[in-house]
């Protein structure tokens, strides 16, 4: 009877445990995203890498560096559209289970970059002139983003996005959706 009690404790002490390695105050996790701009995912996406550390709760600081390209038309050519931003903010969980196996997370950003428009260069091929010009940018971000675990490491994380910026030439409200996977350490 004692061996039987024996291997009940240790099973629920391995699946505590399992429970306790998930979103633990002060670990660090490093994800990587990518995501669509708009409808052309080859020329018009964005590249984020970011660091993210827990609080209680399941909520989380986060900061990010991020590139975006993307491209506007001009008659038959197609000028480029730079952006490297970077993004400091808190996340907060707003739903999940009690295993923390999938929650729901809105988060809320402040965004401060570069942008560049036809890499600088202000005269196209056939002597028109781009009106347009690189700026610093300065704004506001929010995301909601769905977050499962695949393992006590590794979280998958489905996100829409978008940005308000100031200081642009271009537009100032910039949606995106992508996908993620965390690392944490």
């Amino acid at each position: 009877m004692r061996k039987y009690i024996f291997v009940v404790m240790l099973t629920m002490i391995s699946i505590t445990t399992v429970q306790a390695q998930r979103m633990l105050p002060k670990q660090k996790g490093l994800e990587v995203n990518a995501g669509l701009l708009s409808k052309d995912a080859d020329k018009n996406y964005y590249l984020n890498l970011t660091l993210t550390v827990n609080g209680k709760n399941g909520n989380y600081w986060i900061w990010a560096a991020e590139y975006t390209h993307q491209f506007a038309d001009y008659r038959d050519l197609q000028i480029p559209l730079e952006a490297y931003t970077g993004e400091m903010g808190y996340s907060l969980q707003v739903l999940g289970n009690a295993r923390k196996s999938i929650t729901l997370n809105a988060g809320l950003t402040a965004v401060a970059g570069y942008e560049t428009v036809n890499r600088s260069k202000a005269t196209l091929y056939d002597g028109a002139t781009i009106l347009d010009n690189d700026n610093f940018v300065y704004g506001a971000g929010g995301r909601l983003s769905l977050e499962t675990y695949l393992s006590d490491r590794f979280v998958l994380l489905l996100q829409g996005r978008t940005k308000v910026v100031w200081g642009t030439d271009l537009k100032q409200f910039r949606p995106s959706a992508g996908i993620g996977l965390r690392f944490n350490f």
